[in-house]
């Protein structure tokens, strides 16, 4: 193997890493490999500027060995996706912008998410989302979604792509063709939308078709199958040329980057395989091939592909036509101008940008039917649903004393009020269930946060068993828990159980 054809299918790849400062893994797939990007993901962050030195040494890296600079991409989506959490603006989820009502308001707070990213030297952000979420049940959109219908969707998701771009850095729109209509996480298994062409075009294509109007940089792909457009119903989109080429490329008009989502995710890895899977993705027409985790999968994926194009089977054209897009987004100047970027932040979490996160945040909130306040003169059992294992979508917020943490507790304290709190997986297993129900029997004041309820049997009849009377509903993340407790004396919803997300819930049930 040649070092030119080395050079030029590591570009094709965006890798990730587990620790904070580059370590042997990322410095052997740099070096070596010659790989085109990095992802970063909550393991890589402590602060602000430990973030900037890590992608500014990344770089100095990688300019030993490439005149091409990398790719620095995060999934900083805002709400419950928020892979930087302390030192930052907080960026409201993106249905809490659609509660709201303004799009010009996610469209400044898009541009402060990009402007702080490009601070700690990212240059790439994978958001936004423009799945439409009109699945109730969908356990990985949600409230990552601007809403539930398409021109919701499309209004405040080129609001985002506007934002990110004005900041001067890299907007992706994702997951496309569409991941709204499923009811399955493809972190864990395949999905499928079986819609018909007419409805794809009204529904799931059109934000997409919208976005590359806005002239998107990006757009990542779904490991969702679409038979209305692959005829084989066992290759999913990320896989399929009659996606990727034929629809987005050849009828959309789309000219950017085409990345694919994580191929460790098990609707990949599980099925055709992460090696197997690099090679059809490029064939299919992805630009970028993303490996986030394990150096056995980075190195085995970027040999395969290696190996096809040596053989013939991806056509040296394919990889000249990819190369050629990622150099024109390279040539993006928070890429390019990395070297002039200041190594220090220099203008995080600004006092107006944090007053109006706080603002769209407040006017997000969600009370459904009647709403009495909590009496400060009768305690208060909190009972909150958290989730204890981290996925690429569900992560927790860290408290003051550093462990995971999403909880109203401290901030009811603070409120006045004598609180005493039972924590439970968000899984609710049958034996935790019934100590959350001995915890609360004969309270007279009962708030609890859930977590995607809807999805939760075990929370399901936990609420079912309380006395509504005595009960005050908040909920976590999806806002359909809400349903779940119709006679309750208040039904909360913040699209999301961040720091930022529970402070005008309190505030709520404190009757202010």
């Amino acid at each position: 193997m040649s070092l030119e054809l080395k050079q030029k299918v590591g570009q094709l790849f965006m890798v990730g890493f587990d620790a904070l400062e580059p370590n042997e893994q990322i410095e052997r797939l740099i070096r070596e490999q010659r790989i085109g990007g990095v992802i970063l993901f909550r393991r890589n962050v402590h602060t602000p500027a430990q973030l900037a030195r890590l992608a500014r040494r990344l770089q100095e890296i990688n300019a030993e060995v490439s005149d091409q600079p990398l790719l620095i991409a995060i999934d900083q989506e805002g709400g419950m996706v928020m892979r930087i959490e302390q030192g930052v603006t907080p960026i409201p989820a993106a249905m809490a912008f659609q509660a709201a009502g303004s799009v010009d308001d996610c469209e400044a707070l898009s541009y402060v998410n990009g402007d702080e990213l490009r601070q700690m030297g990212i240059n790439m952000n994978l958001a936004p989302v423009l799945d439409v979420n009109n699945n109730r049940l969908n356990p990985v959109i949600g409230v990552r979604a601007y809403g539930e219908d398409a021109a919701t969707v499309s209004r405040y998701g080129l609001a985002a792509v506007r934002g990110l771009r004005r900041a001067g850095i890299v907007a992706t729109a994702k997951h496309f063709p569409g991941h709204g209509d499923t009811s399955t996480d493809t972190h864990y298994d395949m999905a499928s939308v079986a819609h018909g062409r007419e409805r794809l075009d009204a529904v799931e294509l059109a934000p997409f078709k919208a976005a590359i109007a806005e002239g998107v940089d990006a757009i990542m792909t779904a490991h969702v199958m679409f038979p209305a457009i692959e005829p084989d119903p066992t290759v999913p989109a990320t896989l399929s040329r009659a996606v990727l080429t034929d629809l987005l490329r050849s009828e959309m008009g789309f000219k950017g980057v085409v990345i694919s989502d994580c191929l460790e995710m098990a609707a990949i890895s599980q099925g055709i395989g992460v090696a197997r899977g690099a090679v059809e993705t490029v064939k299919a027409g992805t630009d970028i091939v993303l490996v986030s985790h394990m150096i056995e999968r980075q190195l085995a994926a970027i040999e395969a592909v290696t190996q096809a194009v040596e053989a013939g089977e991806i056509p040296m054209a394919r990889v000249e036509e990819a190369l050629a897009r990622i150099y024109r987004l390279k040539a993006n100047a928070a890429v390019a101008g990395w070297r002039e970027q200041p190594v220090e932040p220099q203008r995080m979490m600004q006092p107006e940008a944090l007053a109006l996160a706080q603002r769209v945040q407040r006017e997000a909130l969600r009370v459904e039917g009647g709403f009495k306040p909590l009496d400060r003169t009768r305690p208060v059992l909190l009972v909150t649903f958290e989730v204890r294992s981290r996925s690429e979508i569900d992560e927790v917020a860290l408290a003051r004393n550093k462990e995971p943490r999403s909880s109203m507790l401290d901030g009811l304290r603070e409120a006045g009020y004598e609180v005493r709190e039972f924590a439970l997986s968000a899984e609710a297993l049958e034996a935790e269930v019934a100590e959350a129900q001995a915890f609360v029997q004969g309270a007279a004041q009962i708030v609890v946060q859930t977590y995607n309820a809807v999805l939760v049997p075990g929370q399901q009849r936990y609420l079912a068993s309380l006395p509504q009377q005595a009960l005050w509903l908040v909920a976590g993340r999806l806002p359909y828990d809400l349903e779940l407790a119709p006679a309750a004396q208040g039904r909360l919803a913040a699209f999301g159980c961040r720091p930022a997300a529970l402070v005008p819930v309190v505030e709520k049930l404190a009757g202010n």
